[in-house]
This record gives structure tokens, sequence and C-alpha cells, in this order.
């Protein structure tokens, strides 16, 4: 192994919201039905508090994105939000041209409010849209309408000049011809980032439970997939990630930091963080229930529920788990960077998947190529 230099490395910070106005059926996150006497002030407080556990471990080292998530954390008053930001930048300074980037319901916001995320230091949005039609916003349990759905993207537009779609495709009853007018509307709302995402039934869900009828066929939904990365390409929009579409620099600087193995710190019921350290990369995951986790914060100041260091022979599987969802790859260099294996550990591996078409010939590069994108589990488990 060779030393990772931690402070070459960018660092974010996730912020969890753990509520919403109700569960989604398709939801595994971890998230909640907003109680009635929810108190957004002391969870400020709380997740502050949480944070400073992360203090004198990054050595000064400046923040270049803070995303806020959930949840919808667009049910945070924006004065609540501006002191959750003040709060965190006292904590961990904040880059010049930090992406602070929030996460918010169309059906749980308007103009005004939007304003108000702006002011408090917002300037990045994601709306989670999932689809233009109100039928299927009625399948996946949606508090809003198609109409809303709408208001909120033109909203956005006139208070932020960076926000981003969330959108689902292989929906309940959905055809190839709604899945691209889903692409021309999305690509009409002026958003610079769109997120579009194929519905899974994931375990632990309402719709694992009772899956709902109708769902397209694996050769329908790959058509869909097709429609989509066709119909945003040809609007000027980079697939730069599997299921992430952007104008020309408007990719999601936070998501890279994810996906290119960086570190990023986080505070929040069920909030997971990563951080290298001298001696070798470090997980910690939050306890996940809002309630236990604020009585483990106002008795220890903490509400960590694990932490761990990632074994070595983890980190070539954790490292392509991310780089390999991005389409232009990462240089072969990062490898060692970022976990300080040498590259020769995964050699094998590597020239095996080379030779079998998954990844592209250039030694100097790890890039999927068009076949590797389609069996992208594969060519990941490769490395386990």
């Amino acid at each position: 192994m060779s030393p990772v230099r931690p402070a070459d490395l960018p660092l974010s910070l996730y912020l969890h919201w753990p509520w919403c106005v109700r569960k989604c059926p398709y939801c595994d996150f971890n998230s909640h039905a907003a109680p009635r006497s929810l108190d957004a002030e002391e969870y400020v407080d709380l997740v502050l508090r949480d944070l400073k556990n992360w203090a004198g471990r990054t050595s000064g080292r400046p923040l270049s994105s803070v995303f806020i998530g959930g949840g919808t954390p667009s049910l945070m008053p924006p004065e609540a939000l501006g002191r959750l930001l003040e709060g965190a930048d006292r904590l961990f300074p904040f880059e010049a041209g930090c992406e602070v980037t929030l996460e918010a319901n169309p059906g749980t916001v308007d103009e005004v409010r939007f304003r108000g995320f702006r002011a408090a230091g917002v300037n990045r949005l994601s709306l989670g849209v999932q689809s233009f039609m109100d039928e299927k916003l009625r399948t996946l349990g949606r508090i809003h309408s198609s109409a809303e759905a709408l208001r909120a993207a033109h909203h956005a537009a006139d208070v932020f000049d960076n926000f981003n779609l969330d959108l689902m495709f292989a929906l309940p009853g959905e055809t190839l011809d709604e899945v691209r007018r889903e692409v021309e509307t999305a690509v009409s709302t002026g958003a610079a980032h769109l997120s579009f995402y194929q519905l899974t039934i994931e375990a632990g869900t309402a719709f694992a439970k009772r899956t709902p009828e109708g769902l397209p066929d694996e050769d329908l939904s790959a058509d869909m997939a097709d429609a989509v990365a066709s119909g945003l390409e040809a609007a000027g929009f980079e697939h730069y990630e599997v299921s992430g579409y952007a104008r020309p620099g408007r990719r999601c600087r936070h998501n890279l930091n994810y996906w290119t193995f960086g570190d990023y710190l986080a505070a929040g019921a069920g909030a997971h963080g990563k951080l290298t350290e001298p001696g070798g990369i470090v997980r910690e995951m939050r306890i996940l229930s809002p309630a236990r986790w604020r009585e483990a914060v106002l008795s220890t100041g903490s509400g960590v529920d694990e932490a761990h260091a990632v074994p070595a022979e983890d980190l070539p599987f954790e490292f392509m788990l991310n780089a390999l969802r991005l389409a232009e790859g990462v240089p072969a260099s990062l490898f060692e960077a970022r976990t300080g294996l040498l590259l020769r550990t995964i050699e094998p591996a590597l020239s095996e998947l080379r030779a079998g078409g998954f990844l592209a010939p250039d030694p100097d590069l790890i890039r999927p190529t068009a076949r590797g994108r389609a069996f992208l589990s594969d060519v990941q488990e490769a490395f386990l």
C-alpha cells in the first residue's frame, strides 16, 4: 500500500432530514411521516451537535459541496435551514463557490419558499418530480400533481440558475411514447440537470409487499432507458453517469465526489459518512431511528451507531462500485490516490475485463464500454 494524502481528496458534507409528509410506497430511504409536533429548530441544533463529532479530524480541509437530503428537507423553514448552513460553515469552512444542494418536494414549496432557501445559502435545488403524469404520480404515492410539478419547476427556474429534476421511468402501465413525452417536458423546464431512474422494487418497501401490476418487462424497460438517453443527448445533455444527465458545466459536484471515492462527512438520523485518515478509510453510520438518534445526541452528543475501518481487501470493490458508474471512467492513477493500494492489486481483473470487452483497452483509464455498462453489476462484482 502507498499512503493516501487526505488533503488531496475533495471533502463534502451530507445532512439528513428524515421526514416527509408521507412515505412513498417505492422508497427505501430513511424517511418517515413527519410527526405533528416536529420541532425543526431542535433538529437543527441536534444535527450541528452531531456534526461536531467530525471536528478536528479534517485538518481544516474546506467543503467543496453540501447536500441536504431526506426525506423532504424542503419542509424545513428557510430560517432553520439558514442556521443549519451557518453552523456547518463555522465548523467546516465552505470553499469559494461551494455547491449547496437542497432536495425539495413540489408539493411543499412555492416561489416565496424558494427565495427563502436561496437567501439561506442554497445555490442548487433538486426537485423530486418523479413524473409529469397525474396517474403515475398517484401510483407512486406522491403528494403533488403534474400541474404542481410544472409550477414548482418554473419557480425553481426563476430563482435558481442550477436545478435538477428527479424523474422515474418503467412505471406501472407506462408506454414508450409516455417516456418520450416525459423527456420533452423535463427538457422544457430549463433544468440544468436531470436524474432519470428506472423504478426498481426494493426490499422492505410497500411495493415489495404488494408489487403493482403492469410493470414493463425487461426489454421494454431497456427501450425506455435508450429513449431517455437518446432524447436527452439530442437536447444537449451529457449522459455522464448511469442515471445522471447534465448541461455542459452543470454536473453534480456532490455526486461526482461519491463516484470518484472522495470523502464526505455526514450528520442526522441515518446519515453515512466516509473519511480518509492517516490510519486508513473510516466509515460512520448514524442511528436510523430519528427518535433513537435524538436520544443519543441529547445524552452523549453523538448519533453514531457504527464506525469501522474499511479493510484493504474491500477497497477495490468499493472504489469500482462508484467509479464505474461514470461514462467517461476515471484515470487509472485515481485508484492508488484514493485507496492507497497499488494498481497491480487489481491488474488481473482489469486485464480480464478489457479482454472481454467490458472495459476500454486504454491502460491509463478505467472506463466501462457500452457492453460493460449493460452488465455493470457483473463488472463491479469482478473486484470482490
